[in-house]
């Protein structure tokens, strides 16, 4: 069986068809991705400006090398 010129187009069209819906679908994903990787961001930003204010209301941290009362620390088992 002999591919004709007319069968040859038709296959090369819904070839063409076929990559066009799946650019479709991964434009799609892409924008869904991009929406989603911009929410995180926002919420990135949110968590970090709360610890920026939790840090600021806390007490200071301890200098490095400052000394550590062990009584303040629990033990790993508590």
């Amino acid at each position: 069986m002999t591919a004709t010129p007319h069968s040859h187009g038709e296959h090369t069209e819904q070839r063409l068809m076929d990559v066009e819906i799946k650019a479709s679908y991964a434009e799609d994903l892409l924008d869904s991705l991009n929406q989603l990787v911009a929410r995180q961001q926002e919420q990135i930003d949110l968590l970090l400006r709360e610890v920026s204010r939790l840090r600021q209301r806390g007490e200071p941290e301890p200098a490095a090398g400052g000394v550590r009362d062990p009584r303040d620390e629990l033990p790993p088992h508590y």
